[in-house]
């Protein structure tokens, strides 16, 4: 009795087993994310430039969600047997590796010349600035340490501050994602400035127009990430709107800058950022065991991807890795979104080829129905002019 009633007590004493916390809805959604870059695949970081493409085109599912879940787009193409031709080549790399070093070279005196030169000539010159170490331990550690730093400069106004490859984080679709600008300068009154630095040449004052228009939606994600960060400061610094472009003068390889109002690629940006799908959305309505590793047999890769519509154009082949596969894809269904975005715009209802061939021809669609009354128009002056031809 005693030895039984012993043993009672001493399991009376165990400690109740620990249940594991569970699992919150950020986490849930980091996991799924996990097993669609399939074991073992890290994430490739998602960038400013590649949001910038999301943004412009913001109702392809595909994108977000493969750029949300950190697939490799490059390697993905590439076992799709649609290797993409997206990207800058290794020698550009260097290049522009270079130029930048040289930009900001003696903690950046050349670059804060600039500044000062280029959009606040009212302050101080920068005789010296301070640049903080944002070294820390992964994104969120950056990221983290690059807010204290911000921190710092605005409560100490009246000097000039450099960061140097900060780590900005901003939410896309309900997934968190880091950005590393150039830099970003504080003025001495304490707001704040993104540096873009670029190895495309300024001849005579002027850039390639296309060059300056993805470098200034490029810096609009910064400038949306930057504010962020500010509205979390009480007061919260000015983030200028105004971003600061540097780039080699002429065929030199010194640098000149010129400020870039991005004012409109901001507000474009955020818009077109706010439409997208959540990302949990879409991945919770991907079929079980879905994947992209690009490891996986030719056959269940293709149907993992089909399985996430995708909003082809042909501005696509100049900002996505996968803008080959898709264009094909386009092809064979015969979407009239591969003939471009105003050409989809005036067809309405109209999504096919075909369908606007039959509808041309009187065989379909409603008469009452301004796309279809102007392509019988078209199709009847066709007819005319190559009936008046052969008579000739």
């Amino acid at each position: 009795m005693s030895e039984s009633h012993g043993s009672a007590n001493h399991g009376s004493q165990r400690e109740p087993s620990r249940v594991p916390p569970p699992r919150t809805r950020e986490k849930a959604l980091r996991h799924l994310l996990a097993e669609l870059r399939g074991p073992d695949v890290p994430a490739k970081a998602l960038d400013a430039r590649a949001l910038a493409a999301l943004a412009a085109n913001p109702g392809c599912r595909r994108r977000a969600i493969l750029d949300g879940a950190g697939v490799d787009k490059t390697a993905l193409a590439s076992a799709l047997g649609a290797p993409s031709g997206f990207g800058q080549s290794q020698f550009a790399f260097m290049r522009g590796n270079a130029f930048e070093a040289k930009v900001k070279a003696d903690g950046g005196a050349e670059l804060l010349r600039l500044a000062h030169e280029r959009l606040d000539r009212g302050a101080e010159p920068p005789a010296g600035a301070h640049v903080p170490d944002l070294t820390a331990a992964g994104p969120e550690g950056r990221t983290a340490r690059t807010a204290l730093a911000l921190r710092e400069a605005a409560a100490a106004p009246g000097t000039w501050t450099l960061l140097d490859h900060p780590m900005l984080a901003l939410h896309v679709a309900g997934s968190p994602a880091f950005l590393e600008p150039d830099a970003v300068v504080v003025h001495p009154d304490g707001s704040w400035t993104v540096v873009e630095i670029k190895s495309f040449p300024l001849l005579d004052g002027a850039a390639d127009p296309a060059k300056v228009g993805a470098a200034a939606r490029q810096a609009a994600v910064y400038v949306l990430a930057l504010e962020e960060v500010a509205a979390r400061l009480d007061p919260a610094p000015r983030v200028r709107h105004r971003i600061l472009l540097v780039c080699p003068k002429d065929f030199s390889n010194l640098p000149a800058a010129s400020a870039v109002d991005v004012r409109k690629q901001r507000a474009v940006t955020a818009r077109q950022l706010a439409r997208l799908t959540r990302i949990e959305d879409i991945a919770e309505a991907l079929p079980e065991g879905t994947c992209f590793a690009p490891d996986l047999p030719s056959e269940a890769l293709t149907a993992a991807v089909e399985s996430v519509p995708a909003t082809y154009a042909p501005e696509c082949l100049s900002a996505c890795e996968l803008a080959f596969h898709c264009r094909a894809r386009s092809r064979e269904a015969g979407a009239v979104t591969a003939l471009g975005r105003p050409v989809r715009a005036e067809l309405g209802a109209l999504a096919t080829v075909e369908d606007v061939l039959a509808a041309a021809r009187g065989e379909a669609g409603d008469p009452a129905d301004p796309a279809v009354a102007a392509l019988r128009r078209a199709a009847a002056l066709r007819a005319e002019a190559l009936e008046g031809a052969a008579c000739r």
